[in-house]
């Protein structure tokens, strides 16, 4: 009985699909690597796959296994690169959750330039918006904009984004420009579906008075890139981080408003499950990220002028 042989065999299959890819990444017999999963399920009472003949599936159990064993031949993987001595080069695999507008946007080149530096890594990537939870979802790293919620992940920060209120050329001939926050009551607006309106329609004023307004939401979305095209389109207001608006503002579809009043700072966040050590290529793709982000990236070029 090979335990680690078990869980490397488990990741195999679940990784490439099939009994058949995961013998030739191992480069051994797919009788072998059948045999083991089914000594496998025998041995802990549980069924790990559900097996079709067009498809493989984990089973509650065996996801949970597959996220464990995962973790296991990492931090062997991670133990043995510590081990050996003058070993500089990073190998191994790491699942990364990050919100969408920003993971298409920034993220993917970045990931990218680090996979050209780090040629043996290889990444599992998630764009979504929503809030993952990464030890249910077998995350090793998410990138996170905004305040953190739970106090329990291990979080190394990253850089700074900054929020920036645009309309249209368009939309600012036909109803007019807003000079104050309370003129906004008279707007449209659009709304990103994951903050309340009280957090996306404050502004502060340089004597750090804070001005709460509501504007009439006439869109609501869970993506910023949504609501960026659709004020390029006229149809209202957007408050968005300048990591999705810089381009539309540099290309002139979208012109900065309220200049004289600011948005409160929010912080980009790398975070890791807990109770977990944070592996070398981790912490060195953290690293990397908070090298080309920082307190003043470079998508802040929209805000140079406007404060």
């Amino acid at each position: 009985m090979n335990k680690f042989a078990d869980l490397e065999a488990l990741v195999a299959v679940v990784d490439t699909g099939s009994f058949s890819a995961a013998a030739e990444r191992l480069g051994i017999a797919k009788s072998v690597i059948s045999r083991r999963i089914s000594l496998f399920e025998e041995r802990l009472g549980n069924k790990l796959l559900y097996r079709t003949t067009r498809r493989l599936s984990l089973t509650d159990s065996g996801r949970d296994l597959y996220h464990q064993a995962m973790q296991i031949l990492n931090d062997l993987h991670d133990a043995e690169q510590h081990a050996s001595e003058g070993s500089t080069s990073l190998q191994g695999k790491i699942r990364i959750a990050a919100p969408l507008s920003f993971g298409l946007r920034h993220l993917s080149h970045t990931l990218a330039t680090f996979m050209l530096k780090h040629p043996g890594i290889e990444l599992d990537i998630d764009l979504n918006d929503r809030e993952i939870n990464l030890v249910e979802d077998g995350f090793d790293m998410a990138i996170r904009v905004g305040e953190l919620q739970d106090s329990t992940l291990i979080a190394k920060r990253l850089g700074t984004i900054r929020s920036i209120t645009c309309a249209s050329p368009g939309y600012l001939e036909r109803y007019g420009e807003p000079k104050h926050p309370e003129d906004l009551n008279k707007h449209m607006a659009l709304q990103y579906a994951y903050v309340s309106p009280r957090q996306q329609w404050r502004f502060i004023d340089s004597t750090n008075k804070i001005h709460i307004v509501q504007p009439r939401i006439v869109m609501k979305a869970n993506n910023g890139e949504v609501l960026a095209n659709a004020a390029c389109s006229d149809i209202g207001i957007t408050s968005t981080p300048s990591f999705i608006l810089n381009d539309y503002c540099q290309q002139g579809k979208l012109i900065p408003i309220l200049n004289d009043y600011s948005k409160a700072e929010i912080g980009l966040y790398a975070l890791f499950p807990p109770g977990r050590l944070i592996s070398q290529r981790m912490r060195r793709l953290a690293d990397f990220l908070a090298s080309q982000y920082g307190e003043t990236p470079y998508w802040d070029a929209c805000l140079k002028n406007t404060h």
